[in-house]
């Protein structure tokens, strides 16, 4: 899809194969994507296409078996811990699983002021700090002096998705891959949610990836669409013309799979065991 925008991450051929012989499964299978600046991008697929690893190989969290990732044009290098550091600086995520998410030793006060060590500012005044934390829990309609001093398994689940919100404020990335975001959240949080991200990506200019079974999601946020199917890009282009014309029936299944409320469910589509 032609853009004017630069690039910030692009792979070609990335492919991930865990085990070796008959225990072997290619989770990622040969994708090639380009990721603009301020792109909203979605990558749809079912549990099981891939979408989660790939996302892991983005974040450098898993090595790619074959292919390369580039990061503003170069080849991606982070072989190093010092060189993982700086690109962690400018790539960040949010998870599905918030209760995970966090060291469960560290008080919020510790998760936040890492935020402002890793952007250069540990020498910053103590008041300095506080300042920066108040202004990012204010981001996300949390008061900095209600969460001080506590853990964040003190805090309910919607609670800790807005805290790692205001940790990616602070931190500022040029990227951000959201994984299954709002998935363990009340609807009303969801929306509050996105809102937040759509708000950060506006305010900072970041490339927001998101990573998702829920394709109307994709079709409201997304510029760009990716669909994934066991390992594979079977499709991809702007959201209007992935999910308004969709041209693979595994794209078609995905949007039928997705229930009406005023409309009879069409089950044809599922497997009941």
């Amino acid at each position: 899809m032609a853009t004017d925008k630069k690039l910030c991450l692009s792979g070609r051929g990335v492919t991930k194969v865990f085990g070796i012989g008959r225990q072997k499964l290619t989770a990622v299978d040969h994708v090639d994507f380009d990721f603009h600046e301020g792109e909203i991008i979605s990558i749809v697929g079912e549990s099981g296409s891939g979408k989660t690893t790939l996302a892991k190989m983005l974040l450098g969290l898993l090595s790619s078996s074959e292919g390369e990732i580039y990061f503003q044009g170069q080849k991606r290098d982070i072989r190093s811990g010092r060189k993982r550091q700086e690109y962690w600086k400018n790539i960040q995520a949010i998870f599905q699983d918030p209760f995970s998410a966090y060291n469960t030793f560290h008080k919020i006060d510790t998760v936040l002021l890492d935020c402002i060590r890793m952007r250069g500012g540990k020498h910053l005044p103590q008041a300095r700090k506080v300042e920066l934390m108040e202004e990012a829990c204010g981001f996300v309609n949390l008061k900095y002096a209600e969460l001080t001093h506590k853990y964040p398994f003190e805090l309910s689940g919607g609670q800790m998705q807005r805290l790692m919100i205001a940790r990616i404020f602070l931190l500022k990335p040029k990227i951000l891959v959201a994984d299954e975001p709002t998935s363990m959240i009340d609807a009303c949080s969801r929306a509050t949610i996105l809102d937040y991200l759509m708000k950060l990506r506006d305010e900072t200019g970041m490339t927001l990836i998101f990573i998702t079974h829920d394709i109307g999601l994709a079709y409201y946020v997304s510029d760009t669409v990716y669909i994934m199917e066991r390992g594979r890009f079977v499709e991809h282009g702007s959201a209007d013309s992935v999910i308004l014309r969709p041209r693979e029936p595994y794209t078609r299944r995905l949007i039928s799979d997705v229930p009406k409320i005023h409309e009879p469910w069409d089950l044809s589509t599922v497997v009941f065991a």
